[in-house]
């Protein structure tokens, strides 16, 4: 078991006096004063004490030599203008607060810990293995390990064919149109994102978490569920992504495919958060600190519970833990983020009657300042969701690019293509309509029954075999507004079809297109029962249809989980792009708590169709009894 990494103490005495310089700094020495090339900063040099040949008065010194040493009279003015000099120059606006005024308190400290991060590079850590022990890491060469001030991925694109590249370079958090959220669709396939020659706001720190709160639900896995009577215990090999495929029949393509669950999404992202190229175990230059809870393994045994003290208990004890760590004062936990591998509601229980959905854990004090990372979001403002887990993680860019141009050269003979069960125990499904279009298309509509009874949907090869050759995927919600199936259908170069903005659009703001008519299709809620979806989709014409093909496929590396063992990753998937939405949005409340407004939370603005406040009330009627059939 790897030992913990403590955080390293810039503050200890005489650090001033013994430690080199920044970069780019200047050591004063002055052997007739000190002792031999003894670096001394400003103060030292001030407060340096005379030494005994300019102790001496003048009168005795003419006595001695009979006249006054212009040595000594030399060494008295340079020193005295070196004093005058650096006192000048030093910065001394600290004291007032950097000058702004009434900003006091979290507002001064943020403000100088920003420059402090933009200034002062710390070595990174040496085995990024070692700061959680719940899954070991593939081995790391620690001759090729990164030194401070460089990057720890040479992150050039091979020329292997792959759709033009978007590259951001340095920090454009004040751009709105560098966010992840605003990125343009010719910029999404394999998007360079950050300047890769610094870390520079970039540094991670990780809390190393009591065991109970990731490794030992890993032990005990027999005793977790995925909403049926198989345990996850399988699903944990290779770091999280589940078992390799050996045989696809030709379906799929290389050894990058893994028979995956979509709920283990938080083990996935912290076995690549102990690979990210900019962690720091100085938690006080971190930009963000990573809270490694596999929150949804844990309610996942709780959930059908009728008692909401054992429901409730671990989220309880993981605030009171954060909460109590030094780091968590710095901004009462505004710079720390969560991933959960369940979809928010889960989490997000608003009363305390027993018949009501889920945990609490989202709506304690604490977790409403921290942001939280889930595969589904809801209508709070720290609230951002990241794709689902999909069965393809590649290694590096040359593996994608190579499934990209199989998908565009795909042969499609269905038109349009449904994969999932009728669900009639839910009254507000459209799903039984769906099926009843698609048996009734002549063969236009292929149709893969996900029943229990069946299983069909349990061997991905069947799934990955109608997406891609289907021109469009129906996405109708299932048992929450979002479907891992959105994903599995753009892995497969199908443009997928909605009909709730929930689904999607309001989602994954991060990882999917502002302009959703560039990759998708949208038939509203009510309009399915009237119309027909066939003639629909077969009126788009042609040129559209290969133009929103062409973006899906471009969105692939954006929407899937590289291989966490890699160390040839070269462009930026899933993870990279969460990562770069979170350091953006704890940037943003820095500068609000900087600029003295009150930072907290509240609810999400109302977006493009539907609003997030109609989504809530939908929600909250749908998640009150927790005794309904599995919420998966």
């Amino acid at each position: 078991m790897p030992p913990s990494v403590q955080s390293l103490d810039f503050g200890s005495p005489g650090h001033a006096l013994h430690s080199p310089p920044p970069s780019g700094g200047t050591l004063f020495h002055l052997p007739s004063l000190c002792h031999p090339w003894k670096p001394l900063t400003a103060e030292a040099i001030c407060a340096l004490e005379p030494s005994p040949a300019l102790s001496e008065t003048g009168e005795e010194m003419m006595e001695r030599k009979g006249h006054h040493s212009p040595q000594v009279w030399f060494v008295v003015l340079v020193s005295s203008l070196l004093c005058v000099l650096l006192l000048f120059s030093f910065d001394h606006s600290f004291l007032s607060g950097g000058g702004r005024g009434s900003n006091k308190g979290v507002a001064f400290f943020v403000d100088n810990y920003e420059n402090s991060v933009n200034t002062r590079e710390p070595d990174l850590l040496p085995f990024a293995g070692s700061l959680n022990k719940t899954i070991d890491p593939a081995p790391i060469d620690k001759e090729s390990l990164p030194k401070a001030n460089n990057t720890a991925r040479n992150r050039e694109v091979p020329d292997v064919g792959l759709s033009p590249l978007g590259v951001i370079v340095g920090d454009n958090s004040d751009d709105d149109s560098a966010s992840p959220t605003n990125q343009s669709s010719e910029h999404q396939s394999l998007d360079m994102g950050f300047d890769r020659g610094s870390c520079s706001g970039r540094f991670i720190y990780i809390h190393d978490l009591p065991s109970r709160f990731n490794d030992n639900l890993l032990r005990k896995c027999e005793s977790l569920t995925r909403g049926t009577d198989v345990n996850m215990c399988p699903y944990l090999e290779n770091l999280g992504m589940g078992p390799a495929v050996a045989d696809s029949g030709g379906v799929l393509s290389n050894t990058s495919w893994f028979r995956t669950n979509q709920f283990l999404l938080e083990v996935i992202f912290h076995n690549k958060m102990k690979q990210y190229e900019c962690l720091t175990n100085d938690s006080s230059l971190a930009s963000a600190i990573y809270v490694p809870y596999y929150a949804g393994l844990d309610i996942s045994q709780y959930l059908w519970s009728s008692n909401i003290s054992v429901r409730d208990a671990t989220a309880f004890d993981l605030v009171g833990w954060l909460s109590g760590r030094p780091e968590w004062r710095r901004m009462s936990g505004r710079d720390y983020f969560l991933v959960a591998g369940r979809i928010a509601w889960d989490f997000r229980r608003q009363s305390d009657d027993p018949s009501y959905w889920g945990s609490k854990l989202m709506f304690l004090p604490q977790s409403q300042n921290m942001t939280m990372l889930s595969v589904e979001s809801s209508v709070w403002n720290n609230d951002f969701a990241i794709p689902y887990p999909t069965y393809f993680h590649p290694s590096k860019g040359v593996e994608v690019a190579q499934w990209q141009d199989r998908m565009r050269k795909q042969e499609r003979k269905y038109l349009f293509a449904f994969v999932g069960a009728a669900r009639p125990e839910l009254e507000f499904t459209i799903r039984g309509e769906i099926i009843n279009q698609c048996l009734a298309a002549n063969g236009k509509c292929k149709l893969l029954n996900c029943s229990s009874s069946t299983n069909n949907c349990d061997d991905l090869v069947n799934v990955m075999k109608v997406f891609r050759s289907s021109v469009f995927c129906l996405q109708p919600r299932g048992d929450s507004y979002t479907r891992r199936s959105t994903f599995d259908s753009i892995l497969a170069g199908c443009i997928p079809v909605f009909f709730h903005s929930g689904t999607a659009y309001v989602q994954y703001v991060w990882h999917l297109p502002k302009d959703h008519t560039k990759y998708s299709v949208f038939i509203p809620l009510d309009d399915v029962k009237k119309v027909s979806i066939e003639p629909i989709l077969q009126s788009i014409p042609e040129n559209e249809v290969l133009a929103m093909r062409e973006e899906v496929i471009r969105l692939i590396p954006r929407i899937v989980y590289a291989d966490p063992r890699s160390k040839e990753q070269n462009f930026d998937d899933a993870f990279d792009i969460a990562i770069k939405g979170v350091l953006e949005r704890i940037a943003k409340v820095r500068k609000v708590i900087v600029s003295g407004a009150d930072p907290s939370i509240g609810k999400k603005a109302p977006s493009e169709g539907k609003s997030y406040m109609q989504l809530e009330a939908e929600l909250v009627d749908f998640y009150r009894p927790f005794s309904l059939p599995n919420r998966l």
